[in-house]
């Protein structure tokens, strides 16, 4: 499993009703049981059962219950909070550049101390944002070249925007 990988909300509509009812009967029936049975997840090998730690379990139940009961379930993460460095690895930024996208306001943050603090869905979002602002950016400097213009001119007039963009650049680095 990837370091990055993010969660996003995800809801389950409930199939057959009765062999969700059976499943659920299974997981409670030991409920009563003293010590408390454990239960475990088993893969494609019948050797390598895992065992679901109670707060799996529980949550697991809790699905199980409701889908039983014809209700869709929405499993939510809640908001992980990220370090500065943290949010800059996730968004393929510098910390620099993310702490004056903070300091200007484009992502909102809270202070414990002197250090800031961001919110995993507002990391997300912000990310989101650029990404379609880049794609935007891509969209505006395309050429639109179809059957109706001449490929040629088009590329004439490409070469020239480029000159034009290396002598400008050149001047400036002269400076």
């Amino acid at each position: 499993m990837s370091a990055h990988r993010t969660l996003a909300p995800s809801t389950y509509s409930a199939g057959d009703e009765q062999q969700l009812g059976r499943f659920y009967d299974a997981l409670t029936a030991e409920e009563a049981l003293n010590p408390r049975p454990r239960h475990y997840l088993v893969g494609g090998l019948d050797d390598d059962p895992v065992e679901l730690p109670k707060e799996v379990y529980e949550a697991l139940l809790h699905v199980v219950d409701a889908m039983r009961k014809g209700l869709s379930v929405t499993v939510s993460p809640t908001s992980q909070v990220l370090t500065t460095q943290q949010a800059a690895d996730l968004l393929g930024i510098s910390r620099p550049t993310l702490i004056k996208a903070l300091d200007e306001g484009r992502l909102p943050y809270t202070r414990s101390g002197t250090h800031r603090r961001i919110a995993l869905p507002d990391v997300l979002e912000y990310r989101e944002q650029r990404r379609q602002a880049q794609y935007a950016a891509i969209n505006a400097l395309s050429v639109d070249v179809d059957e109706t213009h001449d490929i040629d001119q088009t590329l004439a007039d490409l070469r020239r925007a480029r000159k034009a963009v290396a002598a400008k650049r050149r001047a400036s680095n002269a400076d």
